[in-house]
């Protein structure tokens, strides 16, 4: 694949950009210089998702640091909660049973294990980064997006993964807007744990400490980390 812009950026993450390459597709670049076969793992791990029923893009190639993949067209659940607040206990309950459906899909052999080996029958595919901002609403429901973090384990350590990222993640602005958005990011918080949970003391413990070895947590979201109940 040619490593010149391959055609109109849609979308830039912490660690990637994506591409709209025409015909429904879209190219994933990464840009840290991601090991191709992290990168080949993360499109297995998409198709192995897809066989299981998880809504998630469908891969067409892979090479080096790019995949190729079916284009989700549609607002983020994040893009949806902004606009319109009111529908944020729905949103919530929908992310718990994207949790559901990606918990019922086996462990994929060779996935790193974050919580160990203790229990192998306990363990299922994670995604491990299961947000609002990775939920493409699109008109046939939604889609599930940026596998690069997916592991196997306990479904309970996904939940208490999404719960520690929304409950910390950095909201941009100042004054009472912010306020504001800081109290609706405390109500999806605690909906989605009604929804999904109950997380115990341990789960929120370790999704804690593993959030604080992530290089790309920023410095406001760092804070926040330490100030969690856990």
């Amino acid at each position: 694949m040619e490593t010149e812009l391959p055609g109109t950026l849609v979308g830039a993450g912490r660690n990637a950009d994506v591409y709209d390459i025409g015909a429904g597709r879209v190219l994933r670049r990464y840009r840290d210089g991601r090991d191709a076969a992290a990168v080949d793992r993360e499109a297995r791990v998409m198709v192995h998702a897809r066989a299981h029923g998880v809504p998630v893009p469908e891969v067409f190639e892979v090479a080096g640091s790019e995949i190729v993949m079916e284009r989700a067209t549609g607002p983020t659940m994040l893009d949806v909660l902004a606009r319109r607040p009111w529908t944020l206990r729905r949103q919530a309950r929908l992310l718990a049973r994207l949790h559901a459906t990606v918990h019922q899909a086996p462990a994929l052999p060779g996935l790193r294990a974050p919580c160990g080996d203790e229990d192998r029958d306990s363990q299922v595919l994670l995604h491990r980064d299961l947000h609002p901002m990775n939920v493409i609403l699109t008109s046939a429901g939604p889609v599930i997006i940026d596998w690069e973090g997916a592991a196997r384990g306990p479904a309970m350590y996904d939940v208490a993964w999404t719960w520690v990222i929304i409950a910390s993640s950095q909201v941009p602005g100042t004054g009472l807007a912010t306020a504001a958005v800081r109290g609706l990011q405390a109500q999806l918080t605690r909906s989605f744990v009604r929804a999904a949970g109950p997380i115990d003391q341990a789960w929120r413990a370790q999704a804690v400490s593993d959030r604080l070895l992530d290089r790309n947590v920023l410095p406001a979201e760092r804070a926040r980390l330490e100030r969690l109940p856990h």
